[in-house]
């Protein structure tokens, strides 16, 4: 039975980076940048209004109030025709590029329209309300680096550089789930023995929110053949392939017969709880990651493994989820010898985190897991926490905590 460490070490060694491609700037959430990104122009590109109201010399409104001579009016996307001189102004927009020989702007709130001219009725400091040109980034500025994952905020700045983005481009990846048990979420009446699959809307929905594209395989029973069909598929058309159950020791756990005359198996146990039968191997030379059966589990595994894999075959250079330390909030019994998936809830309390289970802790328990921020991470050894043990916490969601009623009415 392999380490946690060493497991995750063999899945990372195994998966290549998937190739180049430049894309448009609206289809790059979550990609991993191939290459660095270096400012071609000065953002803004000029000195500019940064609010509503007068372009003026900073030693013309040093005190008020006092009238200047209005010259004209400039809205954004236009350019003053007239220079600002000693005792004018030019009414300027939000945006609009600073008219040449004026250094402040004062805002229109602190002003009064006149006849052809305009009352300055306070006092305003030189270089007020004024964005110089390269404020934000200058010609040359290293922007980003490879291996940065696209977030909104980056793709912001990438439009304001026109620059389409050379990035790795999404995996796919096929997600299949076993077991004659196993069917439609969809199904309104369950038989004796059978249950809904809640793997595959599971496993969908963290790829979705990881920006991988889905290859649906279904659900394949007990059946050998169907399966391997699925498996070749997978490996013909994805670049990954995630099944779930069928990894264990059953008769009917196929998913690891399959593999080993279909491919190769580098590993299918792995010391941590739950997701304790994971198997890792090839299909035709496409990554497998075989998932446990209970949801808990899948998820676990999925994060683990699958998740960081991913991240890095699309050239992101940070991959594991974000860890703190956290105080527990109340006694839990660990398995000492596994690194140990607790489903935790966090409170912040006078400065402190404190985490508590979410509730059962079986590894089908998916109400618990649904109401869970974050797993506790308990390494090997451990067997007991204590109230108030330091625990490392790997953040997976970050809820939102505050009510309307909380914010908006104290």
């Amino acid at each position: 039975m392999r380490s946690l460490e060493k497991a995750q070490q063999d899945v990372l060694a195994a998966v290549a980076l998937l190739p180049e491609t430049r894309v448009a700037v609206w289809e790059a959430t979550g990609l991993g940048l191939a290459a660095p990104v270096v400012a071609p122009h000065d953002v803004p590109p000029f000195t500019n209004s940064a609010m509503d109201g007068y372009a003026v010399l900073g030693s013309d409104v040093g005190s008020a109030p006092v009238e200047l001579q209005l010259l004209e009016d400039v809205p954004a996307g236009h350019v003053a025709r007239q220079e600002v001189r000693a005792g004018a102004a030019i009414k300027i927009m939000t945006g609009a590029p600073l008219p040449d020989g004026a250094d402040t702007v004062v805002k229109v709130e602190d002003t009064e329209p006149m006849p052809d001219a305009v009352r300055i009725l306070a006092a305003t400091p030189t270089g007020m309300a004024v964005r110089p040109a390269g404020g934000d980034l200058k010609t040359g500025d290293l922007v980003f680096e490879a291996g940065e994952r696209l977030t909104p905020p980056h793709l912001a700045v990438l439009a304001s550089l026109g620059i389409s983005p050379t990035v790795h481009r999404r995996p796919v990846v096929a997600v299949l789930s076993t077991g004659d048990e196993v069917l439609s979420p969809e199904t309104t009446r369950l038989g004796p023995g059978q249950i809904r699959d809640t793997n595959r809307p599971l496993l969908q929905a963290m790829l979705d929110e990881l920006g991988a594209q889905v290859l649906d395989l279904g659900i394949v029973g007990d059946d050998e053949y169907l399966l391997r069909d699925a498996l070749e598929r997978g490996a013909a058309e994805a670049d990954m392939i995630l099944t779930s159950g069928g990894v264990s020791m059953g008769e009917y756990d196929l998913v690891k017969i399959v593999l080993r005359r279909l491919g190769t198996i580098e590993f299918w146990k792995v010391a941590m709880k739950p997701a304790k039968p994971f198997a890792f191997g090839h299909v035709e030379g496409t990554p497998l990651l075989g998932l446990p059966g209970n949801p808990v589990s899948v998820m676990v595994a999925f994060e683990q493994f699958a998740r960081p894999a991913l991240l890095q075959m699309m050239g992101c250079r940070s991959i594991f989820r974000a860890r703190s330390v956290a105080k527990a909030a109340e006694k839990w019994r660990t398995d000492s010898a596994k690194v140990v998936f607790t489903r935790v809830v966090c409170e912040l309390e006078g400065g402190v985190t404190w985490c508590r289970s979410s509730g059962g802790q079986s590894s089908n328990v998916l109400s618990a897991l649904a109401r869970a921020d974050a797993f506790a991470v308990i390494p090997v050894g451990t067997g007991r926490v204590e109230i108030g043990d330091p625990v490392d916490i790997e953040w997976f969601r970050s809820p939102e905590t505050r009510t309307a009623a909380e914010v908006l009415h104290g």
